[in-house]
């Protein structure tokens, strides 16, 4: 299979990549599809279950009002993300759809969008299934689709081969595992970035590929800067509070300037600036999950801030070998909390950046392999317990955690060879292992950890 970094990193709405972004493409996909196929004006019912974690979460993580907003024509990458809960709350009022922004239909949100909390598709938790009838009750289509982790969608036919996305084009450099992948480097005197590079050189131009990478670097720092902005509680009755804004007038004002530990205040404010966006329901980049959306931008602003040379050049490489390390992992393991639990989100976010930030620092291919498998090795059998099924409490100060933790990933590996012993193919194969073994309490249901030892307000 191939894999684009544009696959892994895409523009999105909050708050969760497979509960949000991927219930939105899939419902979008649906109706597309009637439409492609003549049947869409015969409809005039469309009737939606969600399943498994999607069932279970699905009210918390806004899948709900993404599947409205998806049977309505809209994207994640361009729904109004500021009209997008008024857009939901109308449908419900009203009683009406425009599918695809423009068939009309009856829509009544109690018996035409239901999640079941006990019930699962059988080829991933994240399951759905959508039925459109037509004026006399007779069934017009039913399809079945699969949210996988990071907003990719699978239909029904990819059952068994649902972890990668279903493109068969031939790679000039293709890897599977990090051992292929350093082979490659050291066969071809390469950096993992230009790798990476010359694979997506078969689907891009290099000024399509560099405008690309830069454009999710401005999207990402423009998700920073409204976290700055953005003040009050966030949504879901958890009322929890918005710390970006505060922190960042404490950094700015000097308040902090002594402390010799304030880069570290920077790097939880990038990350906790993200992911109050993302749990308001923001434009983040899916990186490659929503639910870890603020790793890779809080490291990637501490290269452009902290690091002596940093430039449009190194946001690139670091972004491109953040990629290749992510597509290990979706290839051989997991990036959905819902199969594996957040060591496939935080986890996984975690090993980007610290390979990232590995190379743009000086590192060699084998450091910067090191310093995933460092990234990932201390991220092994994080659960995915978020409180009232909210991509909040732990998933934002997680985040933050995760920033520095790839750091100095990235430092321990720099300040060594690159000779270890446990290899980032090793590590990633054990989260895999660890997340079968995993009770389904603890993957995206709410039913175990702190979602049931908090009580909330």
């Amino acid at each position: 299979m191939a894999l684009s970094a544009f696959d892994l990193y895409s523009v999105g709405i909050g708050p969760s990549s497979s509960h949000t972004v991927g219930p939105m493409r899939a419902a979008k996909q649906f109706v597309d599809g009637l439409k492609a196929d003549g049947e869409l004006a015969r409809v005039t019912r469309v009737h939606s279950e969600l399943f498994g974690s999607l069932g279970a979460t699905g009210h918390g993580h806004g899948s709900d009002k993404a599947i409205i907003l998806g049977l309505e024509g809209e994207t994640p990458e361009g729904v109004d993300t500021d009209t997008a809960d008024d857009r939901a709350a109308h449908a419900r009022t009203t009683h009406r759809l425009l599918l695809g922004g423009a068939h009309e239909v009856a829509f009544h949100p109690d018996e035409d969008l239901v999640m079941h909390r006990r019930k699962s598709l059988p080829a991933h938790p994240n399951g759905m299934t959508f039925h459109a009838y037509d004026g006399s009750g007779a069934l017009v289509r039913e399809h079945s689709y699969y949210s996988v982790g990071g907003g990719f969608v699978v239909d029904e036919s990819a059952t068994g081969a649902d972890r990668v996305v279903q493109d068969h084009t031939p790679l000039p450099m293709h890897f599977s595992t990090g051992a292929e992948l350093l082979e490659i480097c050291e066969r071809e005197h390469m950096s993992v970035s230009e790798v990476m590079l010359t694979n997506e050189r078969v689907w891009r131009s290099d000024k399509e590929i560099r405008e690309g990478m830069l454009h999710l670097w401005s999207v990402m720092a423009e998700c920073v800067q409204n976290g700055f902005r953005h003040q009050g509680t966030l949504p879901g009755g958890l009322k929890v509070p918005r710390r970006a804004p505060g922190l960042h007038r404490d950094l700015t004002s000097g308040k902090l300037k002594d402390d010799p530990l304030k880069v570290m205040d920077w790097v939880n404010l990038y990350a906790l600036a993200v992911n109050e966006e993302n749990a308001s329901g923001g434009r983040v980049v899916t990186a490659p999950t929503n639910g870890a959306a603020g790793i890779m931008p809080a490291v990637l602003h501490y290269y452009v801030n902290f690091v002596e040379g940093a430039d449009d050049d190194g946001i690139v490489r670091f972004l491109l070998t953040g990629a290749a390390i992510g597509i290990l992992f979706k290839e051989n393991a997991s990036i959905s909390g819902a199969e594996v639990g957040c060591q496939g989100e935080v986890g996984s976010a975690c090993a980007m950046a610290s390979g990232a930030l590995c190379e743009v620092m000086g590192g060699s291919p084998t450091q910067v392999e090191n310093a995933a498998e460092i990234g990932i090795e201390h991220n092994l059998g994080l659960t995915c317990d978020p409180v009232g099924g909210l991509v909040q409490i732990p998933c934002i100060e997680r985040n933050a955690i995760a920033s520095v933790k790839a750091i100095n990933a990235a430092r321990l590996s720099l300040n060594g060879t690159g000779a270890h012993t446990v290899s980032l193919d090793k590590a990633i194969k054990t989260m895999r292992d660890t997340g079968r073994d995993m009770s389904i309490k603890y993957k995206e249901t709410a039913r175990g950890g702190l979602a049931v030892n908090v009580i909330e307000c």
